[in-house]
């Protein structure tokens, strides 16, 4: 107790600020030194001085009160740095090494988070997107009566919400390349895989736009069937969408693709 209140005493009168102090700090055995010294630059912001000896200190605790403490402010460290991905290994590692911590629910949701911070936007590929929602699931199945949980879901639903938009914008670019085919089957796939997707009355007009187009450049004994299933998507968006400002646009192909199917034999 002595050593530690002179410890502090002379962090209070001096900051290793040069690097000779701190080269010196570093070599030195004194790893109680290294901790008090540690913890108060992590106190004061300076994470990367934190870090350097909160690394040397990993070993020597293990196990211990201190090394529950250096585990987690590495962590903490790393995330307050926006180092996402070495944040949420730091998290994951307090989580499964001290399950019985006062910290532990705090790093998993804070390991499923970083997840969440390395997640891209909507245009880029969505691995990282599908891998935060797993942990963020799998934080609420594991402490569903948390304080966190409704931020969690809220989560969950931000992440949906970027693939919903990755997948319709998918659709929307197989139909401007004209491969209606994909396109169809894009928006098929949307709509069971979104079931609430907001784009739903867009989708059922864009449906029934490919399908005609899909139609007028089909060989002619595939064209009933595809001018068929234009009708019925503008059919199913009128009736499900009466007063959509798509309506009047849904008629004008619906009754296109009828003449056209009063023409074929």
């Amino acid at each position: 107790m002595k050593k530690r209140i002179l410890i502090l005493a002379v962090l209070g009168t001096m900051v290793f600020a040069s690097c000779n102090d701190f080269g010196r700090l570093i070599k030195s055995t004194d790893n109680e030194m290294k901790y008090e010294v540690a913890m108060d630059y992590y106190d004061r912001g300076d994470y990367n001085h934190a870090l350097q000896l909160f690394d040397l200190l990993q070993a020597a605790y293990r196990n211990t009160p201190r090394g529950e403490n250096i585990t987690y402010r590495t962590a903490e460290c790393y995330f307050k740095q926006t180092d996402y991905d070495i944040a949420a290994y730091y998290y994951n590692k307090f989580f499964t090494t001290y399950p019985f911590s006062k910290n532990a629910e705090k790093a998993a949701y804070m390991n499923a988070y970083c997840s969440y911070m390395l997640s891209p936007e909507s245009g880029l590929d969505q691995t990282n997107t599908h891998t935060a929602i797993k942990h963020l699931k799998a934080f609420a199945e594991r402490f569903p009566q948390s304080d966190s949980l409704e931020r969690v879901n809220q989560l969950i639903d931000n992440l949906n919400e970027k693939l919903e938009e990755k997948d319709y914008n998918m659709c929307r670019l197989f139909y401007r390349m004209e491969n209606y085919s994909a396109a169809i089957t894009s928006f098929e796939n949307m709509l069971k895989n979104h079931p609430n997707t907001k784009h739903r009355e867009e989708i059922l007009f864009d449906m029934a736009t490919t399908y005609y187009d899909y139609a007028e450049n089909s060989v002619p004994e595939k064209q009933r069937e595809r001018y068929e299933s234009c009708v019925e998507q503008c059919n199913t968006l009128t009736y499900l969408y009466p007063n959509s400002p798509f309506v009047n646009d849904v008629q004008n192909i619906a009754a296109k693709a009828r003449k056209k199917l009063e023409n074929i034999k």
